[in-house]
């Protein structure tokens, strides 16, 4: 090439600058230099093309880092987001068929492409998804020859863990009626309430509860109720009953009922609506079940989280599930095997319950890829993993009367959940400040509420849209408006009030930290305060009752503590006391503690004041008021001692905290594991589940002998345990 050059000899660069080195705008032969091997290299277009490519391939991987190392995440929460947009579209897609598309629906899909494929596995019998089909037919058809139930009726189930709740569930269904499912475990005054508040024109029942039901047989009559058995049903036609029964059927129709404590502390009906039954069923193909995993179930159904999560995420993923009459640890992992299962649902007791038993060379040796539950504590979670291996763990936060869900995905240790951008779109929430003392919200001087900043605990409250609706409690308007907070982040907005305390850390976990209110969690089952406390005001000797919650050293949830105004001149009768709240109450809701004051303190609203006394605890050395624990091995309640107080936080007493659940076919076992060696080989005749627990015996020192506490708790009315479940 020649220089062009002015006419003073000065090289022009104007025209070489602006084609520059792009091929097409340059005739003349182009090279670069190549640092590799210090040398010219022919440039050509295809050569230019790839270091563009290189250099914005280079921009997006340092854009790549610094956005992972401000959010590293970022991935995770796309994948999650992903999945809840498909969910969501998913869920579109049936509402706008006609009629609509309901997870029954897809149950009978399902017995039509696979009717061999085993859907509930029971105690060695299998049950495909066929027999499903023909015996849910049965009871639609018993329930509408013998009853008379019509689309929109609802009918109480009273039974346990078994394959005939499921084909009541899906005959119900097939009727276009809602189930209302009533607490197996709770006496029958409790129970009775729940049955009369679902307005339920049938209840049905199993041989297991027929003397409780006895018992309030002249309430049942006189509220028009029929009451049916399971073998009667058994008795009718397979043939498949008519879609036009339920063709009213839309997204928002009854699916069944679950009853909570609730703040109040009195049984409420949350309602389930056909989208929320959807939505619910989601959660496990949202953990990653896959079509071909086993689901193993200890969880009772009366319960969403066996229910819904666990029976329903199985019609939704087309698996089969193994089905737990109640939990037993020892027979946990021996089913597992048996049975192939990959996935188990649990609560945070169950796990802990697991890893308190003798520890075996055979610890590992299954084939459970994945749990998926709540409420696991940190440590338990790390002592899991480190005994039975790699077990991915799903760990969610949600309930039956709450409108908004949470998941911990990327599954870090101990949080609950994780913020993801997506759904606090479709499902807003926060953490406001919340004062202990006075229990309410703080608010500012616009009367909004306070939201904690990153790192500090706030009330978890959820807005109430149309995406993330509360449908309230079944009859029950009062209790239903009590649920709800106003005013919370602009003027005029509702949100619903979770009554849990949480904290989010800067990466966006979310942990649990509490809970405030009437109720508090203890053995995995939520303890209405207000119940206990009304039981406790039976007696003649009480004017009034506060109870609440403590923190026991080494246990999950809060054990049971009541402080008791007794009347002019009466003393706690320790006896009569254990022996009223024994038959009023479940195991788990009895007070391990009873303080004694003179007044109770009340607020300027006159509500009890709790926060105080749950400080306090049951510490003789800061509380001067009269104190007592529980001692069921000699049924009543005993003086709480230095002593003990000093034992039971170094855990050097045995309390009865820890429920053993024994073999319900009174088979002997061995405590063997966290126990002094003059307990070892001792053996205690099983069946007694509830009451034949860890006791206030010391570890050493101690011998249990079989026949002494067997025959003591019989003859002092332990017998009618035999036939209980377990609280778990």
């Amino acid at each position: 090439m020649e220089v062009e050059e002015m006419g003073t000899f000065k090289q022009l660069k104007g025209k070489l600058v602006e084609p520059g080195f792009i091929p097409d705008g340059v005739t003349d032969p182009l090279y670069f230099l190549n640092e590799q091997t210090k040398s010219r290299t022919p440039l050509t277009p295809i050569l230019i093309m790839l270091q563009a490519v290189a250099a914005v391939l280079s921009g997006f991987a340092v854009v790549a880092l610094l956005l992972y190392m401000k959010c590293p995440y970022i991935l995770q929460d796309l994948m999650h987001a992903r999945k809840m947009l498909q969910t969501k579209n998913q869920l579109a897609r049936f509402q706008k068929k006609r009629p609509y598309f309901t997870l029954l629906d897809r149950f009978l899909e399902l017995a039509q492409t696979q009717p061999a494929k085993p859907f509930v596995v029971f105690e060695g019998e299998v049950f495909t998804y066929g027999d499903g089909d023909l015996r849910s037919n049965q009871v639609a058809r018993a329930l509408r020859r013998h009853a008379g139930l019509r689309e929109g009726d609802t009918v109480a189930l009273l039974l346990g863990n078994q394959p005939g709740l499921v084909w009541l569930s899906l005959g119900l269904q097939k009727l276009g009626c809602a189930a209302a499912m009533l607490h197996y475990g709770s006496r029958s005054t409790a129970w009775l309430r729940c049955l009369v508040r679902s307005r339920a024109t049938v209840l049905v029942v199993d041989a297991g509860v027929r003397a409780a039901v006895e018992e309030v047989m002249p309430t049942l009559l006189q509220q028009g109720v029929l009451m049916m058995t399971v073998p009667l049903i058994q008795q009718e036609s397979e043939q498949p009953v008519s879609p036009q029964l339920r063709a009213q059927v839309n997204a928002s129709s009854p699916a069944a009922y679950f009853y909570t404590s609730g703040t109040t502390g009195l049984p409420k009906a949350s309602l389930s609506t056909e989208a929320r039954a959807w939505m619910i069923a989601h959660s496990l193909s949202t953990a990653g079940v896959r079509p071909q995993d086993v689901v193993y179930i200890p969880l009772p159904l009366y319960h969403a989280s066996g229910f819904q999560i666990g029976l329903g995420g199985a019609i939704e993923r087309g698996i089969t599930v193994v089905l737990k009459r109640k939990f037993s640890a020892s027979q946990f992992w021996h089913d597992c095997r048996k049975y192939n299962v990959t996935v188990i649902l649990y609560i945070g007791e169950i796990l802990r319950y697991l890893c308190n038993t003798p520890k075996g060379a055979d610890d590992r040796l299954h084939g459970v890829r994945m749990a998926v539950g709540n409420g696991l504590r940190a440590d338990v979670w790390r002592v899991f993993l480190q005994r039975f291996g790699k077990v991915d763990i799903k760990e969610f936060y949600g309930a039956s009367d709450g409108n908004v869900g949470l998941f911990n995905y990327p599954g870090r240790i101990g949080a609950i959940g994780k913020v993801n951008f997506y759904h606090k779109r479709t499902a807003p929430y926060v953490l406001v400040q919340f004062d202990a003392e006075r229990e309410e919200l703080v608010r500012d001087s616009r009367g909004l509420c306070v939201q904690v900043p990153t790192g500090e605990t706030g009330l978890l409250v959820s807005e109430i849209t149309t995406s993330a609706p509360f449908w309230g409690y079944l009859n029950d308007l009062e209790q239903t408006e009590k649920k709800k907070v106003r005013d919370v982040v602009k003027k005029g907005d509702v949100y619903l009030n979770s009554g849990d305390l949480m904290k989010i850390d800067k990466d966006g976990f979310i942990f649990f930290q509490d809970r405030v209110g009437d109720t508090f969690r203890w053995k995995g089952e939520n303890v209405a305060t207000t119940e206990v406390a009304d039981i406790f005001t039976m007696l003649d000797s009480v004017v009034d009752a506060n109870v609440y919650g403590v923190q026991l050293p080494g246990h999950e949830g809060r054990a049971g503590m009541a402080t008791l105004m007794l009347k002019d001149g009466e003393t706690l009768d320790c006896t009569e006391t254990f022996v009223h709240i024994s038959n009023y109450l479940p195991s788990f809701a009895w007070p391990l503690f009873i303080r004694i004051q003179n007044d109770l303190e009340l607020t300027g609203t006159f509500k009890q004041v709790k926060y105080k006394l749950v400080k306090e605890g049951f510490d003789p050395h800061t509380v001067q008021d009269p104190l007592f624990v529980l001692d069921p091995r000699r049924r009543m309640y005993t003086p709480l001692t230095l002593d003990m107080y000093e034992s039971i936080c170094l855990g050097e007493l045995v309390m009865i905290v820890k429920v053993l659940y024994l073999e319900e076919d009174v088979q002997r076992r061995t405590l063997d594991s966290g126990v002094g060696p003059e307990l070892r080989g001792h053996r205690l005749v099983g069946g007694l589940l509830d009451l034949l627990t860890e006791t206030l015996y010391p570890l050493r020192g101690t011998v249990i002998t079989e026949d002494e506490h067997t025959d003591a708790l019989l003859e002092q009315g332990g017998h009618h345990l035999l036939h209980r479940r377990p609280q778990i």
